[in-house]
């Protein structure tokens, strides 16, 4: 089995990892990176409301890329703001580039909003911070189709939460969907919430699973990809 090779790439505010056998896949990956930025971006310059609102946003041009279009439907489905999906939805982007430059194996870690296509097994890494539930990953089997593992956190990153979250993870065949989820997730994971409540906030179709951590407390909701022990360092964190 070919051994994949990795890449750090960042573009402003994305910091993204690539992995691929081939480091043309990787530049296909880049090259869509730059694309969908300079499609949102120039969005974002015509309606700033877009890139603030914290609610669905109600899209009213009939000519909007289809990276806008993708954020405003998946975040709509958990009542929040598009931006919730921004990363997500880059990393399902530039995985779909990958794949259509033939790559059977191509993971782009957006910040830890994750698209992955593998043909071999990959261990992704939980992060939970200061948290003393460490070193676990999923195990994910080879697949024929990208699916998508995202997380979001009120304590660890610079993503706007709502919640105290430690790890608050996402697994769904759609990245986008599982980016937004993610933050809805998070939001919901309150000091004196029972976590198995807060999971009503991602229970939606087209969510597989979802797992929480809260300081010494997880919390595991619907199917998920088994759950292996493994060593998760800080060096490994997709981060600036």
């Amino acid at each position: 089995m070919p051994v994949p090779i990795r890449e750090h790439y960042q573009l402003r505010e994305t910091i993204a990892t690539i992995f691929a056998y081939e480091q043309s896949h990787i530049e296909a990956a880049k090259e869509s990176i730059r694309e969908q930025r300079n499609l949102l971006e120039k969005f974002i310059q015509a309606d700033p409301f877009f890139m603030l609102t914290l609610e669905p946003y109600d899209l009213k041009a009939n000519d909007a890329p289809d990276i806008v279009q993708r954020m405003i439907k998946t975040s709509a489905v958990f009542g929040i703001g598009p931006m919730s999906a921004v990363a997500g939805v880059i990393a399902k982007i530039a995985v779909e580039a990958m794949i259509e430059a033939g790559a059977p194996y191509a993971i782009v870690d957006n910040g830890g909003d994750i698209s992955i296509l593998n043909d071999q097994t990959v261990l992704v890494g939980i992060y939970a911070g200061t948290s003393p539930i460490k070193d676990l990953a999923l195990e994910v089997p080879p697949r024929a189709k990208p699916l998508g593992v995202c997380t979001s956190s009120g304590t660890v990153g610079p993503s706007i939460s709502f919640g105290c979250a430690d790890a608050a993870l996402i697994v769904s065949k759609d990245p986008a969907l599982a980016d937004a989820a993610a933050t809805a997730l998070g939001n919901a994971v309150q000091p004196n919430v029972p976590l198995a409540q807060c999971f009503k906030a991602i229970d939606k179709p087209g969510i597989d699973g979802a797992l929480v951590i809260r300081g010494e407390e997880m919390a595991i909701w619907g199917e998920l990809p088994p759950i292996r022990r493994a060593r998760v360092g800080a060096e490994r964190i997709t981060k600036g």
